[in-house]
């Protein structure tokens, strides 16, 4: 099950559970959709993977399966990582 995690990860932005601005990796490495474009180019600075849409849990299953309250941020070497991208 998804952590759904609160935020993102390298601006630390509130993307509550039912953000549509909440974009994941293959690992549930979890960004803002601005960060996602802007910033990292749409490329995982973690696993170097794409990101996708985090589905949004119904609201009814909140209570049940709540989202993760863990913060995780870490702020990307931004220039470390388009010089990683650039070289594949």
């Amino acid at each position: 099950m998804l952590e759904i995690r609160p935020s993102c990860e390298h601006c630390n932005k509130s993307l509550p559970a039912d953000s549509n601005e909440a974009m994941i990796c293959t690992f549930e490495c979890t960004y803002c959709e601005e960060c996602v474009t802007d910033v990292l180019k749409e490329v995982c600075p973690n696993c170097g993977g794409d990101f996708v849409k985090r589905p949004i849990r119904p609201a009814a299953l909140l209570e049940k399966y709540p989202p993760s309250s863990k913060v995780v941020h870490k702020p990307v070497d931004v220039e470390a990582h388009l010089k990683r991208i650039k070289d594949l």
